[in-house]
């Protein structure tokens, strides 16, 4: 039976590692503790979260401790890693919201039962920090020459970095030693541009402990073209399902790029490899099952199985030609809205099928927008009560997104 070390690696979600022979040993004979931080800058976590979280699944099925941060502390600075602006400012109150929505999601994957896994705050110990004494402490093994050139730091020197983010790295760093003294954790796990934060700690725990500690990263969930997946027309792929609807969420991975299936089913399923390689073998139209199964396991993880089979039954309906709208994303009108027509445009608007008009425009003048298979060749077309069949239309955009617009009288 292969070593959680060796499953991570052959399913690609390693990018760096220190001393990679000792955290394979490490992982193959002891119970390692390990950690993991989310700083909680919206009330829900995204499709790039969402392979952090199957690390620590791995990790915690192979016997290990997790320990999931919510930066309640540190994103009250704000991290540079990877932006070029400075993050908009939370409240404490904000900052709670979002991280207990993180914990129902987490708990999803995580067994957070009798302490085979741990879920802490870092604004516990880093708000009731005193200042001169943290500098003192922690800041004089800190060299800014080193930490400038960092590539957190560089990308951000061209527009100004402010010092209350030049914080951050020692407030990680911090969180590293922290749960290394109280938890005994000695391994830190993140995102490939994380890489210059988790040194950070790995130093300051030899420097204060003189102890070694370790971390990982993990590959960024990018496509073929090196682009950050998750990005829709209407903003991030969440998990929650309010946000992003599990249909929605089943389209995305259904309509992946062919050259990213396979990559996607090794970070973001728990198939077996023996499974994946022989879907590997398919090609051109074939391909099109190994999507199929993509956006059914990973929508089922996210959202539950019966969400994934309402969800693949909806898309096979409007796939083939038995048009089902029972599990279609569904915007409702109002019969007073519609008064003596409305506007398509305004209908795309409504729907979030477009994010302006002038998007509508360009998508009805490309022949990119049908009604009940009725193509709208005109900008002006008006949508009347009669065209609801069975108070209800349906809105294709393109060849692949459906939507029902519903009246409510």
């Amino acid at each position: 039976m292969s070593s959680v070390f060796e499953t991570l690696k052959e399913r690609g979600f390693i990018a760096q590692i220190t001393h990679e022979e000792k955290v394979k040993e490490l992982l193959e004979n002891e119970k390692v503790t390990f950690y993991i931080g989310f700083d909680p800058t919206a009330d829900s976590l995204h499709v790039g979260h969402f392979l952090q979280m199957m690390v620590m699944s791995h990790m915690q099925k192979a016997g290990h401790r997790p320990i999931a941060i919510i930066g309640g502390g540190t994103v009250m600075v704000g991290d540079p890693t990877g932006k070029t602006e400075m993050r908009k400012m939370l409240t404490r109150k904000e900052i709670e919201h979002n991280a207990n929505k993180f914990k129902e999601q987490l708990s999803k994957f995580i067994d957070f039962s009798d302490g085979k896994a741990l879920m802490l705050d870092n604004a516990d110990w880093l708000l009731e920090l005193n200042y001169v004494q943290f500098l003192r402490e922690i800041g004089v093994h800190f060299s800014v020459n080193r930490m400038l050139t960092a590539e957190c730091f560089k990308t951000r020197l061209e527009r100004g970095l402010s010092f209350i983010e030049f914080n951050y790295m020692l407030m990680q760093s911090y969180d590293f030693l922290k749960l290394f003294q109280d938890y005994g954790c000695i391994l830190q796990l993140g995102g490939d541009d994380q890489w210059s934060n988790i040194l950070g700690g790995i130093d300051l725990i030899r420097r204060v402990e003189g102890k070694e500690a370790y971390g990982m990263t993990f590959t960024l969930l990018t496509n073929s073209e090196g682009k950050k997946m998750g990005k829709t027309e209407k903003g991030a792929l969440w998990l929650d399902p309010n946000k992003t609807p599990p249909y929605d969420f089943y389209q995305y991975w259904r309509n992946i790029n062919d050259n990213d299936v396979i990559k996607c089913l090794k970070l973001l399923t728990f198939l077996p490899l023996s499974q994946i390689e022989e879907l590997a073998k398919l090609k051109d139209q074939e391909i099109n099952e190994a999507k199929k199964i993509l956006a059914f396991e990973v929508t089922k993880l996210i959202h539950g199985e019966e969400e994934a089979i309402k969800a693949q039954s909806a898309a096979e309906a409007l796939f083939g030609k038995g048009v089902s709208s029972e599990n279609m994303p569904t915007t409702e009108i109002s019969f007073e809205e519609i008064g003596s027509g409305i506007n398509v445009i305004d209908i795309l608007l409504k729907a979030k099928l477009i994010p302006s008009k002038t998007e509508g425009r360009r998508l009805i003048e490309q022949g990119g927008i049908s009604i009940n298979d009725e193509k709208i060749a005109k900008i002006d077309h008006v949508v009347k009560e009669e065209d609801f069949k069975n108070d209800e239309i349906i809105i294709r955009k393109g060849k692949k997104v459906y939507h029902r617009v519903k009246i409510v009288r």
